[in-house]
Order: C-alpha cells, then structure tokens, then sequence
C-alpha cells in the first residue's frame, strides 16, 4: 500500500505524528502488507533559522529510510493566509505527476491508506480517483474536533470521506463526531491505537527514580506544549498539592509562559522541564511518576495513556475524545469532571486515597496492544481490495 500523510516523522522532525509510524511498524512485522510512504513537505527555499518551522520543512531529505520503510518527501506549495482554503488543492495538483512517475519507475501499490481528514486525506482521495485506486483514510483528532469549523474544509471533508472505501476512527468519540457531520456511519470503522506493551513496561522503579534522582510523589506531563494540551492547569494544581515534583516532557509555543508561570507560582524547585524525550526514553519517566496527567481540552485518541498505563502508572486526565475509552476502569486512574486546576488536584486526591495497583493497570494494559489492532486493520484492507477487485497479501486477517 502506499502510505499518505503529512504527519510522518523525519530526520528534522523525528517525534512529529510518531504514532502512524509505531501503526505502520507493527502493520510490516505482521508480514501481512508493504508499503511505501508519501510524506509530503511545504516547500520553502531558505534554511536560515529566522524563517522558524518553514526554514525546518526546507531541511527535510527528498528521501529517507526508517526503521526499513522507505519514505519520500515531495514538496508541495503553501499560501499564507490562505492556505487552509486551497492546501488539498495545491497537494493533490503537486503530487500526481510525481506519484506517477512513482509507478513509472515500477512501485505501483494496491490502495492507498491516508492519515488526518485535511489537507491529507482530502488531497489523498483525488489523488486515488485520479489513479483509480481505493483509499481509506483516517481520522485523528483536530481534522474532526477543529478543521470542520470551517464551512470550505468542512465540505471537503464531506466529499472525501464519501469517496473514500473506508474511514477509519481512532476513537468512539470521533466516529461519533463524523457521523454528526454527515459521514455515513456504516462507513467508519473505529480502531484505536495500540501500544508496544514490549517497549513500554514496568521496570524496578526504586532503581528508575535513583537514576534520576527523584524522591516523593512525581507528577508527569508528556506531549506538544500547546495551550490546549493544558499543562499551565497542572502547574497551578501543583501550587496547591505540596511535595510532589512536576516532570514535563516536551517541547513548545508554550514553553515560555509556562516558564513564566512557575516563577511567578514560586514552583522552580519543583518543576522540571526535561524538553524533546527521545520516545524510547519515555519508558523510565512513566515507571518513575506516581500519575500521568493530562490536562488537554480535546484528544482523538492520546498515547501517552495507553504508554503510561502499560508501564503500570495510573493517568489523571480530562474526559475528552477518546480518553475515557482508554480509563474505562477505576484502577486506571480519574477522570477529572472539568479541565481545571481544582479538578486535578481533587483526582489527585482521589486517586491517593484508592492506591491503585501497578500490576493491576498493567494487566488491564496488556489488553490495549497492538495484536488486534493489526488484525483488524488487515481484515479492513482486505475488504476494501475484496469490494474493490483488487487482491493482496493480508494472512489470516482476510
């Protein structure tokens, strides 16, 4: 199959949509499809730092290989100011002279699978028209939660999941939204993410905190510091909750005034901000904190609770998108009634007061991982190529 998104990690941006990656590997180990990805770029001349996140897409390779997978990363044009009206258009129009000098050059795939509704899947579904392949495209979080505030995106996104063989949700929650927008729900297929329950594990957590010199109750936030990942929320809860240290893995816009926040707040001896863990790390930070919080005012489907619950740590967290689907039993953790500082520091206290087990949470983990997920995506391929007339190699899952 030819993989299609944007959102694919790269040698500039290594954690960016790593979660399509971590799908993709476990999809291959299966043995059950190839692929290729197509992770396209904003085009952009200049490298020099000055120029931000577009001086970023200019260093991305043309093509790369990770972890085996051959990815290429064609460029296509953006307009500022304008650009969310015409971005699918200006995709499309870019990449079907070059996916088919793909296929001229011998790499023809069977269907196309995209990641993320808009530009993405709406670009992919005229580009899988135009070749006269199937698409099934994938919906994730904001392309459902946000874009379709938009009346033009929104359209688009109509038209594209009415094209597509199939529409895949990454939550309950967002399969819901979907069909609210008109998207036929015998369409959408609901398949969370997994977890490598092999790379996130319980270690000796007394040797994990010694390592890294951590002693009393440890809260840990890990993600894009974006107001609405709402970690300001978890520093002022902290303000209220004495002796516990707040650790927040990740890098962002934020930053600085969350920075701002805990001087102000008189936190600095209790908060560290550890920046970009490379996610194989993420491992010991889970194992080491008593809680994973997660403040966020909208999720499509979080990873950090599935990795958190597999290392056998319970998560406070708000109850948006897809996340009460994942704590959906109290030795989990708490969901808060409200994104709000008070509502953390009360889960916390709940949570205190229930002392949930680790091995509890981990057993209950050991059901989230990625097996049936492979599965069940599998069997969805096979359907669309069976309805289709097309053909390939998914095993036992036809």
């Amino acid at each position: 199959m030819l993989v299609f998104t944007s959102l694919y990690p790269n040698a500039v941006q290594p954690r960016h949509g790593v979660f399509i990656e971590e799908r993709l590997r476990h999809l291959l180990e299966s043995g059950r499809i190839e692929a290729t990805v197509v992770a396209p770029v904003p085009w952009f001349p200049l490298r020099s730092p000055v120029f931000g996140a577009y001086a970023r897409y200019a260093a991305v390779p043309a093509q790369e290989e990770r972890h085996g997978i051959r990815i290429w990363h064609p460029r296509y044009p953006v307009i500022p100011k304008v650009g969310m009206r015409v971005a699918a258009t200006l995709m499309s129009f870019a990449l079907l002279p070059f996916l088919r000098n793909l296929q001229a050059d011998g790499l023809d795939f069977d269907l196309v699978d995209a990641h993320y509704l808009y530009p993405d899947g709406v670009a992919a579904a005229k580009l899988a028209m135009a070749l006269g392949k199937p698409v099934v495209i994938s919906a994730r979080g904001s392309d459902v939660n946000v874009i379709p505030r938009w009346r033009g995106p929104r359209r688009k996104i109509q038209r594209a999941a009415e094209r597509a063989a199939a529409v895949v949700a990454v939550s309950q929650a967002l399969k819901d939204k979907l069909t609210a927008l008109g998207v036929r729900a015998g369409k959408i297929t609901v398949l969370r993410n997994g977890v490598d329950l092999d790379r996130f594990a319980p270690l000796d957590r007394v040797a994990v905190r010694a390592r890294l010199d951590l002693r009393g109750p440890v809260w840990l936030t890990v993600g894009n510091l974006v107001e609405l990942k709402g970690v300001h929320l978890v520093v002022e809860a902290l303000a209220a909750v004495p002796d516990v240290t707040l650790l927040i893995a990740g890098e962002g816009p934020e930053e600085p005034r969350l920075r701002a926040l805990v001087a102000r707040l008189g936190l600095g001896a209790r908060v560290c901000f550890l920046g970009t863990i490379k996610h194989d790390d993420l491992c010991e930070y889970y194992n080491a904190a008593d809680v994973m919080v997660l403040a966020s005012s909208r999720e499509g489907m979080p990873n950090v609770v599935l990795e958190s619950m597999a290392c056998g740590t319970p998560v406070v967290a708000t109850p948006v998108g897809g996340t009460p689907e994942l704590i959906s039993a109290p030795e989990c953790g708490e969901l808060m009634r409200e994104p709000s500082a008070r509502a953390i520091v009360d889960a916390w206290g709940i949570l205190c007061a229930r002392r949930p087990d680790r091995q509890v949470i981990r057993k209950f983990a050991q059901t989230l991982g990625w097996p049936p997920v492979v599965d069940a995506q599998c069997a969805l391929y096979a359907r669309v190529l069976s309805q289709c007339g097309g053909s390939a190699n998914t095993g036992s899952a036809a």
